[in-house]
């Protein structure tokens, strides 16, 4: 069962440089067994092209490392405050995809302009504060995490499965890795439109809230009914 968690970890993996959303050996992806804790992750700073799934590394969520050779990432203690304080999730992804980067780094959420964004995400992807200086210095991967989980305490993870975290990056999840990555590809998607809609209509509004509505249940919830059963 651990084999295949590494192998869903490890393809999702190589899924982020082929969709150009990361550079050099930044970004990762991990894939989470609710039912035993642990979660497999990318080891730190190896290049994609040389992965292979033996190479992924098992965490616990006491953050103690289960098996393998490498050490893990290091975001390892994000994804870890995320599988506990977010439900439902069965994988994170982290990229420095370019334009949903620049919204990050300009501290702005990515607006929902149309119907491909609301497909996605119900209403605009947000944005975290500024984490403080003391959060910088202390545990600073575990604190993304805590601003993340402080940003979405009135927001529901499924409903909009990808935040920005000011001056750093994306992170998306979903019920698994290969949806997380699917979201990853959407967000980077509606930044782009985003950014192209607002040159051409600087005051451009968001979506009317009955179309965003009809668009993300159409793909969500019980009632939906896009794609085949």
């Amino acid at each position: 069962m651990l084999e295949e968690l590494k192998r869903e970890a490890y393809e999702a993996n190589l899924l982020l440089p082929q969709h150009g959303l990361i550079n050099l050996t930044f970004g990762n992806a991990s894939a989470f067994d609710a039912a035993r804790g642990i979660f497999a992750i990318k080891p730190s700073g190896v290049d994609y092209a040389e992965l292979r799934p033996k190479d992924m590394v098992l965490i616990d969520l006491e953050g103690e490392k289960v098996e393998g050779k490498l050490k893990p990432s290091s975001d390892t203690p994000t994804h870890r405050r995320l599988y506990l304080g977010l439900d439902d999730i069965g994988g994170i992804v982290h990229t420095r995809s370019s334009r949903a980067t620049a919204f990050a780094q300009a501290g702005r959420p990515i607006p929902c302009f149309g119907t491909t964004h609301a497909d996605y995400f119900r209403g605009e992807v947000p944005v975290t504060r500024k984490m403080r200086a003391r959060e910088i210095a202390g545990a600073y991967e575990w604190e993304t995490g805590a601003v993340i989980l402080e940003r979405f305490k009135a927001l529901k993870p499924l409903d909009c499965p990808g935040v920005l975290v000011n001056r750093h990056a994306p992170f998306t999840w979903n019920t698994t890795v290969a949806k997380a990555v699917e979201v990853a590809v959407a967000l980077e998607c509606c930044a782009d439109l985003a950014l192209m809609s607002l040159s051409l209509s600087p005051a451009l509004k968001p979506i009317e809230p009955e179309l965003l509505e009809r668009h993300f249940r159409r793909k969500h919830g019980s009632g939906a009914y896009y794609g085949q059963k």
